[in-house]
Order: C-alpha cells, then structure tokens, then sequence
C-alpha cells in the first residue's frame, strides 16, 4: 500500500478519488492486487505531472486509470497462457431446481460474479468502452480518446459489450436457450465431438481454470475444445447447477469426490466464456450438491 502527504491538496484530490479508481480498474481487470498496483501508477504519473494544467482532476484520473487497466489487458491477450492468482472470486452453486436464494447478499453477490465472467470474455476495447461508460459515466468521447477510435465507434464497441453482460440480468435462473447451449457442449465433449464444440464456442471464447498451481487462461475454440474432450473423459457423474448465477454444472469422479464446477457465459447462442474449478483444496471447501 502506498500513501499520500495529506497537506498537499492534489494528494487529498487523489486521496478522495482513490476509493473509485481502484473500483474501475477492478472492474477492468477482476483482480484486486492488480487494481492496487494500477492506482498507485496512476498516482506516481500524477506525482510527475504539471497539476496547474489539468482542468479536471477526477476526470484525468480516470482516463489514465482506464489507460493503464487496457495496457495490462491487452498484455494478457498477449500472454494467454499466464497465472493470474487473484482472479477467481468464490463460486456460489447451487442446483437449478432448488429454491431461489431468500438471501438477498448472496444474490447480490451471485449478480457481482455473473457480471465479472462476462467482463472477462470482453475484448479489451469493449470491456473499456462498457466499464467506463455503463458503470461509471464517463461520456463516449472521453473514452474514445482513451481507444483513440471516434465517438460513433466507441458507442457500438460498449453496445456490443452490454448485449453479452445482459446474460447477467437474471442470475437466479439459467435461461433455457443458455442451458441447451452448455448441454450440447457437454454432450459434444462427452462425445468426442469436436465440430460438435467449435459449433458452440465463440471463437474467442476465454477458459479461466482456477487449479491447484493457480489460476490459468486459455484462449480460442480450436484450445478450448481439444482441452474438454480430454476432460470430459475423466468425469463419470454430472449435475445441471448455476454457478455463480451462470448456468453451469459440477461433475464428480467414480468413486464421488468431485472433480469440477463449471460456469458458462452464453451470448448470442455461443459460449463466450467457460470458468472453472478444479482445485482439490478449493473444491473441498465449497458447499456442493450431492452425486446423483
């Protein structure tokens, strides 16, 4: 953690910002640690910046926050395959014929977790132009600047992105065409059949995979797919749940120990984003259905 001087007004500025800009690199970045660092980069630019000539501190801010967040997303698209330990928050399951949670915290959070898989399947542009705008305000312009695209470009980049987080909008139940999508992935997997899974992943589809080593990215249909035929094999038992307000479904080994849960995000009649669990030691700590 890093601190400010409290007698120097553009410290206290910042310091009164501070609690919104971790909010949006957060919410561009899912981590938590990486949002801290984000923060503190836009402070030390701050630190090195003529105060005098920005007009409007909070809105400065802001776009460097924004611009440091897409920096280190779109280094991750680079880097697909790299460890994230901070990424995966916990997995709420529960059975799609149980009662709907009367809890209105775990629903909320049920909603927070929904929202940021589908984020994480966004383009960086796209995650950029629907955070800023959508969440937090900021006028297409501004964000434009930001992607360095026209206003016009920016606001068809955050309508793109707000049609795929709208499978966000009723977390406590699976829609019936997102769940007919997961099941002939699943029964493709099962199958061997690979056209059968390039026919339901989107071809930029992401698969985060929280394991035991920490916390893996792999992107694009073909490495998707040729990952679950294999993993299909080793499953013997699977339950339909939502996970995290996402249909989804966890799968158990022979002898009942469980193997997976897994979150699907649906957009468009293709699977954009898959997140999984198969740490042991996380799966033994989350309160899971039965084996049938």
């Amino acid at each position: 953690m890093f601190e400010t001087g409290s007698t120097d007004p553009v410290a206290e500025v910042f310091e009164s910002q501070r609690d919104r800009l971790r909010a949006v690199a957060y919410r561009m970045l899912g981590s938590h640690a990486d949002a801290e660092d984000v923060v503190q980069e836009a402070w030390l630019r701050l630190s090195r910046q003529e105060t005098a000539s920005i007009e409007n501190l909070a809105g400065w801010l802001t776009t460097v926050v924004g611009r440091i967040s897409l920096d280190v997303l779109r280094s991750r698209r680079t880097r697909p395959e790299a460890s994230y330990d901070d990424r995966l928050p916990e997995l709420v399951v529960t059975l799609d014929d149980a009662p709907a949670p009367d809890d209105d915290a775990v629903l909320a959070d049920s909603v927070g977790l929904a929202l940021l898989v589908v984020l994480d399947s966004l383009r960086p542009s796209e995650r950029l132009a629907f955070v800023l705008h959508d969440l937090f305000a900021v006028p297409f312009d501004e964000i434009g600047r930001i992607l360095g695209k026209s206003t016009d470009a920016t606001k068809m980049l955050a309508s793109r992105a707000r049609r795929k987080v709208q499978a966000t909008e009723r977390p406590t139940r699976a829609g019936r065409e997102q769940r007919e999508v997961v099941d002939a992935f699943l029964a493709a997997a099962r199958g061997g059949d690979f056209e059968g899974l390039l026919r339901v992943l989107d071809p930029e589809v992401r698969l985060t995979v929280d394991t035991a080593g920490g916390v893996v990215v792999t992107l694009g249909a073909t490495k998707v797919a040729a990952g679950a035929r294999l993993a299909a094999s080793a499953a013997t038992l699977g339950r339909a749940a939502l996970v995290g307000g996402l249909p989804g479904v966890v799968s158990w080994r022979e002898d009942g120990t469980a193997l997976s849960v897994m979150a699907f995000t649906v957009a468009d009649g293709q699977i954009t984003a898959i997140t999984a669990v198969v740490d042991p030691a996380k799966l033994a700590q989350m309160d899971l259905p039965d084996p049938v």
